[in-house]
């Protein structure tokens, strides 16, 4: 027998991690939301994780077909065949009703006679786990919702003296898409799904548990996509409790001049901001941080939200930089992101996976744009990204963000950064012009871990590298917009010539 405040798993990690370790068994919960959802695919995992425990388990369908339940199950690769199903259009045939006249008697069956028979195939199967697939035919067949309150009621306690977890499905359909809050009182816990249509992508999912009796539980809502073999669900990070114990060291970029900037680079478990208009060398610049990390041996990962994985690679390559090497020993991961295919609870998750599976020590996000796409709600996406990356501050890994902006020439004017206030450092990357050309500088307008340097020095990008130049002056409307260097051409740099 199970004991009263014994908890049994719902067959859905990221579910029983929410709820701190599973459901209080020998309870009677509800699971609603619109059709679509996934009610009826995390009940059935419920099911079969009672089957795998060796547990008699009951399906008691009062809309769908054993065939329709059958294709469900056959949608994710699962068998049914331990799983007992009790079908209302079954029910028929005790009551003397005809099989093939079952939809129409359906809905004129009492409901005192389909609870009665609900009960005996109850005490015939004395199951460990039911679920009741779903409550809006009994609110049809009770026309009277006192009726119907009362019948739950007797099914509450009727369960009560059995050893018995109970699932209720509501799919909020004949309760005029209301939810029912004397439902809401009768249940132990209350778990509601919900999906959404965007304007454009596929829809999203999420959760979130209205109510859970002497359960300490995450609240708020938890992203979750259905996928062959179930239903994902991520729980909603909390920086705070993954903290891990690090010493706060300078990351190089053996790039001398450039780690002399930043004190010999940003600190551990810091993030830097790498803003500035397209053509810069932002990304160029991220990488030389990862490719030193992976000559020290550390594990990196890249997430590329615009350009594709074999763009990259090949614009690496032309610029001296082989990252297919690296990726080949292990030590650097790419990922290629659609963000209108992927929610924020599913990155995040995607991204703990990394740190805490495969120890990585930085990451590179490409680009805050891709990232932003991802959700449509941009206060809540900077609510999201400043706890991922608290997260990962917490646990020692240097982040680098990049933030494109508007315009092929920017301006020097770091107020325009609205995602600055997350970065401890940010790096600025703006074009110049000097002698009729146009080139790129570089600066550092924020580094909370240190001081750093407040000149403009030049950037140059060849085949053989990055490479960062003397410090400069004499600049006329670096406030403005596009500055120009006036001063004189010995501190410019110039190209080298390539390799053989």
């Amino acid at each position: 027998m199970t004991g009263i405040f014994d908890r049994i798993s719902t067959g859905n990690a990221g579910l029983d991690s929410i709820l701190g370790g599973g459901l209080p068994a020998k309870r009677l919960y509800l699971i609603e939301g619109a059709p679509g959802s996934g009610k009826t695919t995390l009940a059935l995992q419920f099911l079969l994780q009672g089957v795998k425990a060796g547990e008699p388990v009951l399906y008691v369908t009062l809309s769908e077909t054993s065939e329709e339940l059958s294709v469900v199950a056959a949608s994710h690769g699962w068998n049914l065949d331990n799983v007992d199903l009790f079908e209302l259009a079954s029910a028929d045939s005790v009551l003397g009703m005809g099989r093939d006249q079952s939809i129409l008697h359906s809905w004129e069956m009492e409901l005192g006679g389909t609870i009665d028979l609900i009960r005996q195939e109850v005490e015939r199967v004395n199951p460990r786990r039911i679920v009741f697939d779903s409550l809006s035919e009994l609110r049809l067949l009770a026309q009277d919702p006192l009726r119907y309150r009362r019948q739950l009621l007797f099914l509450k306690q009727f369960f009560a003296r059995l050893d018995t977890t109970v699932l209720l499905v509501d799919d909020l359909t004949g309760a005029t898409g209301v939810r029912d809050n004397h439902l809401h009182s009768l249940c132990h816990g209350v778990i509601t799904l919900e999906r959404l249509t965007l304007d454009f992508g596929a829809a999203r999912r999420r959760m979130q548990i209205q109510k859970m009796r002497g359960v300490e539980f995450v609240a708020g809502y938890h992203d979750m996509i259905i996928r062959k073999g179930g239903i994902d669900i991520f729980p909603r990070l909390i920086a705070a409790d993954h903290h891990a114990d690090f010493s706060g060291d300078p990351v190089p970029s053996k790039v001398p001049a450039l780690d002399a900037i930043l004190g010999g680079g940003p600190q551990r478990g810091t993030t830097t901001l790498i803003s500035g208009p397209a053509g810069t060398g932002k990304t160029t610049l991220a990488l030389q941080y990862l490719i030193a990390a992976c000559e020290r041996g550390e594990n990196t990962v890249i997430y590329q939200f615009d350009e594709r994985v074999g763009t990259l690679i090949s614009r690496a390559r032309q610029l001296g930089v082989d990252l297919e090497t690296w990726v080949d020993e292990g030590r650097l991961s790419i990922r290629q992101i659609d963000p209108a295919e992927i929610a924020p609870g599913e990155f995040a998750a995607m991204v703990r996976q990394a740190v805490e599976e495969r120890d990585v020590r930085i990451i590179l996000i490409d680009s805050l744009n891709g990232y932003m796409a991802a959700m449509p709600q941009e206060q809540q996406l900077i609510l999201q990204l400043h706890e991922l990356l608290s997260y990962l501050s917490h646990r020692g890994v240097v982040t680098l963000l990049i933030n494109p902006q508007q315009g092929f020439f920017g301006s020097m004017n770091a107020h325009e950064l609205n995602v600055s206030y997350i970065a401890d450092v940010v790096i600025l990357l703006r074009f110049f012009e000097a002698e009729g050309r146009i080139r790129k500088a570089l600066s550092v307008v924020k580094n909370r871990s240190g001081a750093h340097e407040d000149t403009i020095r030049e950037l140059r990008i060849d085949a053989q590298g990055l490479r960062v130049g003397a410090p400069l002056s004499d600049f006329r409307g670096v406030l403005k917009g596009t500055p120009e260097y006036l001063g004189p051409s010995t501190p410019l740099m110039e190209d080298r010539p390539g390799r053989a």
